[in-house]
């Protein structure tokens, strides 16, 4: 059954979708399941007809966004975290004392953008009081011990020379998570806002929005990667759908209890993508599935796929049949895995619209950034951007380019200027592949559409983006 929770206020509601991986003898004695894996998160805001959506990526990065940009404007100490638009699906923008800019980059959300159609975002101006709804709406989530229980937030603080000629105001800034209430009476406090007028809230209607109901009609936004903020692993349930005596969940339980998980950003983020390619590349039936599948799976620190399990009831009816997921496992005949090989797990949704969703099981820990060796010589990067981008000439199509928004890659060569990676940074990089020639160029260097994870050569990183108007930039990737 899709569990939903609905938070609402008057100029915002937030609504989350997702399953529960709680055994049902216990959620027979609750009410209110617990809600612990995210499918869909959806916020509207009053006013606009397009709302912001995405996966549980998408979600993690607006609570973040919302509760450092919420701290910056009560205390006027500038917060990074707020404006972070290298690592964050979403940022803010303050455009002026009652204004303020919500930036969802496309890596979430493929819509049109709401104020200009040559941008690669989704923009939303908000007044203040539609700001602090939003900030209202998610401290009722965490309110919620039965959504999402093992997510918390963990904010950054802001550096020494941001607040360094603002300590003794510092002393007596609002916390990072506040509650709709504390947020406008310290803004009264500080002069920020005029008073608005607060309205009771009506705790019997409430308690029915947050019910779950059953609804097929949930719509899912693809995710990137991001970094996840840090989080407590929730306990894994083995009371799943699928028999116990499939001998892949077998293994994967095994491995699991027996080695140690992989939970650092960089390398779950580099499985990730591994994950993603090979599924990907696999799954031709997309159009035979009519509800989402979601499975746990297990990847070895090579990239192999060496166990799943189905987390609800439909992926375990169409595992074998409409999944490419029984043909990737590794098999043991010709691969072994060491004893007590880390492993990391990731969550994996085959959406009913054919896309694919990827994200790490638990959460990870530590700054997201490119695995191995960095050339960052000045002049060398210069000669290599200037490689790249003349192998982008040569191989581009004469046809004119069909997408509205800009494609986004991280193009990884090394010193003899071979192609050696190639990251999509956004959904529309994705789906508008074959109009770039990345892909062409990356498999002539190296026979294959998936890179070598056991690849340590010195790289040369670049961020490549496709503009609609046919043009290419290329420039130092500076990071994520």
């Amino acid at each position: 059954m899709n569990i939903q929770r609905k938070y609402s206020l008057p100029n915002c509601t937030l609504l989350l979708e997702g399953l529960s991986a709680v055994a049902k003898s216990t959620q027979a004695q609750d009410l209110r399941p617990e809600l612990s894996i995210l499918v869909n998160a959806e916020c509207k805001i009053a006013g606009y007809e397009k709302s912001l959506a995405g996966g549980r990526e998408f979600f993690e990065s607006l609570v973040r966004a919302v509760s450092a940009y919420a701290q910056e404007f009560l205390s006027s100490i500038p917060s990074p975290q707020a404006h972070d638009l290298d690592t964050e699906l979403v940022s803010f923008e303050k455009l002026g004392d009652n204004t303020h800019k919500i930036i969802v980059s496309t890596e979430v959300s493929d819509q049109d953008p709401v104020e200009n159609g040559d941008k690669s975002a989704l923009e939303m101006n908000l007044n203040t009081v539609q700001l602090f709804d939003l900030v209202e709406a998610i401290d009722q989530f965490f309110a919620d011990t039965q959504t999402l229980p093992e997510l918390t937030l963990s904010l950054q603080p802001a550096p020494r020379q941001y607040n360094s000629h603002q300590e003794a105001f510092a002393k007596e800034a609002v916390p990072a998570t506040v509650g709709a209430a504390s947020v406008v009476a310290a803004a009264i406090a500080f002069g920020l806002m005029p008073v608005p007028e607060l309205t009771p809230p009506n705790t019997d209607e409430q308690s029915k929005e947050n019910k779950e109901v059953t609804s097929a009609n949930n719509t899912i936004t693809n995710t990137a990667t991001t970094p996840n903020p840090t989080v407590s692993p929730s306990p894994i349930n083995t009371n799943q759908p699928v028999s116990s005596d499939n001998p892949r969940v077998k293994n994967l339980q095994a491995l699991l209890n027996e080695g140690t998980e992989i939970t650092e950003a960089s390398q779950l983020h580099v499985l990730k993508r591994r994950v993603y390619n090979e599924i990907n590349t696999n799954w031709v039936n997309r159009s035979e599935i009519n509800q989402n599948l979601i499975y746990r799976v297990g990847v070895a620190s090579d990239g192999s796929i060496v166990g799943y399990e189905s987390i609800n009831k439909q992926a375990s009816k169409t595992l074998e049949e409409k999944t490419p997921l029984p043909k990737l496992v590794y098999n043991p005949a010709t691969k072994s895995l060491a004893p007590k090989e880390p492993i990391g797990q990731f969550r994996v949704v085959l959406t009913r619209n054919g896309e694919l969703q990827v994200s790490p099981w638990n959460g990870s820990t530590g700054k997201l950034e490119v695995v191995g060796e960095r050339i960052t010589d000045t002049g060398k990067l210069e000669e290599l951007g200037q490689k790249l981008s003349e192998a982008i000439r040569e191989n581009k199509s004469s046809n004119a380019p069909t997408y509205r928004t800009v494609l986004k890659y991280r193009v990884a060569i090394n010193e003899q200027g071979k192609v050696k990676d190639v990251e999509r940074l956004n959904q529309a990089a994705y789906n508008y592949l074959q109009e770039t020639p990345v892909q062409q160029i990356f498999k002539k260097d190296n026979n294959s559409v998936v890179p070598s994870l056991s690849d340590k050569e010195p790289m040369a990183h670049f961020r490549v983006f496709f503009q609609p108007n046919g043009t290419v930039d290329v420039t130092p990737w500076k990071g994520y």
